[in-house]
């Protein structure tokens, strides 16, 4: 989760990326030409969220004075290029192995993130792992849930969107991750029935009750 800050805190993010090792109060407030005490009200809002911490005390020169650092939610306020870099990625992988041994690849990532997961629906029936993947779905950043009424004696789901839309658009075997991931918690296999990346409405699933 990123820091929710206002353009004035941006401005303190900024000073203390630009200055690993960390700055003081006083230090912030004259290079933002800002009272000592509003500098403090942004800092007490940074500390709360976890955006910056205290770093060293320097007690050198008259009174100590504290000086201030940012943290890694702090530095991940700032925009990074994942997206972007995945894609180099992804369209170097599919040129080298090929359109089917990269959808291979891609089931086997999948298998192997649901393996660290499997505590979670450890002797659990079906329908407790299904409610148990929508919760690590929307840990995910899924938008997931379970579909009742359906009226052909299996279990559906569905996102209504997809953490990954860009890249699946690209490479649609991305899609065999979500449904090795899926398999292996419900033990099951499982059919994608509609997919955001190839126009539909939703991504929907269905396995077995």
């Amino acid at each position: 989760m990123v820091c929710n800050v206002s353009p004035r805190q941006i401005q303190i993010l900024e000073l203390l990326l630009k200055h690993r090792s960390g700055l003081t109060i006083d230090t912030i407030a004259d290079n933002l030409k800002i009272s000592r005490t509003a500098t403090l009200r942004h800092f007490s809002g940074l500390q709360q969220q976890g955006c910056i911490k205290e770093g060293s005390l320097d007690k050198t020169a008259g009174r100590p004075v504290r000086y201030y650092v940012i943290t890694e939610k702090g530095i991940n306020h700032f925009p990074k290029q994942y997206s972007w870099f995945s894609e180099i990625i992804l369209d170097q992988l599919k040129q080298q192995m090929g359109s089917q041994a990269f959808k291979e690849f891609m089931s086997t990532l999948g298998k192997k993130v649901a393996q660290g997961l499997q505590q979670r629906v450890a002797d659990k029936p079906k329908i407790e792992r299904l409610e148990e993947l929508v919760n690590i779905m929307q840990e995910l950043g899924y938008d997931a849930e379970i579909l009742t009424g359906a009226g052909d004696g299996r279990l559906h789901l569905q996102a209504r969107n997809c953490v990954y839309h860009d890249l699946a658009q690209k490479h649609i075997e991305v899609c065999a991750f979500d449904l090795a991931l899926m398999s292996t918690l419900l033990d099951d296999e499982v059919e994608q029935l509609e997919c955001l990346a190839k126009g539909d409405n939703i991504c929907g699933f269905c396995c077995r009750k």
